[in-house]
């Protein structure tokens, strides 16, 4: 792990394995979570040759937790200052859940700079929350209730939301593995990005997307609708979305062989 210092001299972490790959993905990790969710894709994708940076996002993990700074706008351009950082060449980028739509975020604000790959895992986009003109997602009201939870009972939420992630049967030790990766993250993180997640409105960020796009989402999603996953493919040209029938939320674990490959699948086509 080193630390990137973006413009507001806030420490991003940020990891680098096999330097030296063929090609580099930037995976992108959702809430309330860290980019320790990625292990077991991580070790896979160095397997096959890759190159695969991972970072925390201000206010996860090992980054710093300012006192703002939690729009999509400056968390996009956190990963654009880690991209100019580490002088990435044409490189596939991820983003899981908010990580999703910040990454699409990305490729608006910054013009998609050095993409040649988009890949949307159950990503919350483009509106996390149901509005008068757009009746998709979650109620305002649900996610209220989460912010307020956030701020009296984090410890909850996160047991609450690592029971929530995942559909198929996983031991109670994986599940509490989540929940830890939820409790590593600082409060006003956790809250100020859950106002994000409320109200950032992403429906000119997928009009933006110009590269092949690849869409995992599964179908029997409690957090995320699968239908989200079906706007964002309708709304992407050059887009493929793949339906996982037995994942949740957890697209990238519940069903964690088949996801692995049909994951390299696309970032080698």
């Amino acid at each position: 792990m080193f630390y990137v210092r973006v413009k507001d001299n806030t420490k991003i972490a940020v990891y680098d394995l096999n330097p030296a790959g063929k090609e580099t993905v930037v995976m992108i990790h959702g809430w309330p979570l860290s980019a320790k969710m990625y292990e077991y894709q991580k070790r896979f994708l160095v397997d096959h040759g890759f190159r695969v940076i991972t970072m925390d996002l201000r206010g996860f993990g090992n980054s710093d937790a300012t006192c703002c700074g939690y729009g999509y706008d400056q968390l996009a351009d956190d990963i654009y200052q880690v991209v100019r950082s580490l002088n990435l060449r044409p490189f596939i980028l991820v983003g899981f859940s908010m990580g999703g739509a910040i990454v699409l975020r990305y490729m608006n604000r910054c013009r998609g700079y050095n993409v040649k790959k988009l890949v949307l895992l159950a990503a919350a986009a483009p509106i996390f929350n149901r509005t008068p003109d757009f009746p998709y997602g979650n109620s305002r009201e649900s996610t209220d209730a989460l912010i307020c939870q956030a701020k009296t009972d984090r410890p909850q939420l996160c047991q609450d939301f690592s029971r929530q992630l995942l559909y198929s049967p996983h031991s109670e030790a994986v599940k509490d593995w989540f929940r830890d990766l939820g409790l590593s993250a600082s409060g006003i993180g956790t809250v100020m990005t859950a106002y994000s997640l409320r109200d950032e409105d992403g429906r000119a960020d997928l009009k933006a997307v110009r590269v092949p796009t690849g869409i995992f989402h599964g179908t029997q999603d409690q957090i995320v609708p699968f239908e989200l996953g079906e706007i964002q493919h309708k709304a992407i040209a050059n887009s493929r979305l793949s339906p996982f029938e037995n994942s949740g939320h957890g697209i990238f674990y519940d069903e964690l062989e088949k996801f692995n490959w049909e994951f390299l699948d696309f970032l080698q086509c």
